[in-house]
Formats: C-alpha cells, sequence, structure tokens
C-alpha cells in the first residue's frame, strides 16, 4: 500500500533523467576513449577506393 509521495508520473521523469545520464556517460566514455587514442579505425583500403560519379573505380591490370 503506498502512502503517498512518489507516483507514476515522478517514477517516469526520474527513469528518463537516469537515460538521459547514462546515454552522457556512454558519449563521454567514447570521447576519452578516442582521445587517449584507444579507439582504431578499422577500415581497409577498399573502403577508400576512388569514385567517378558515385560509381566505385575499378583498376584494370591487363
Amino acid at each position: 500500500m503506498r502512502t503517498g509521495g512518489e507516483n507514476h508520473i515522478n517514477h517516469a521523469k526520474a527513469s528518463a533523467a537516469m537515460t538521459v545520464l547514462l546515454l552522457l556517460f556512454f558519449l563521454l566514455l567514447l570521447v576519452g576513449a578516442s582521445a587517449s587514442g584507444l579507439t582504431a579505425d578499422t577500415r581497409d583500403s577498399a573502403d577508400w577506393k576512388p569514385t567517378e560519379d558515385g560509381r566505385r573505380w575499378r583498376s584494370r591490370t591487363c
């Protein structure tokens, strides 16, 4: 039995605030990892091939 004080609206506000705080913490964690050099670009050279009019350029070996 409830004795008063907290209701569903206050609980929803607290839950939303906690979600926002967790998101901000995660983003700050990513920024910190990036600033300290712990992140890496995993793309290889295939991702950086030149394009002409939006089509990938293919080198010809023959």
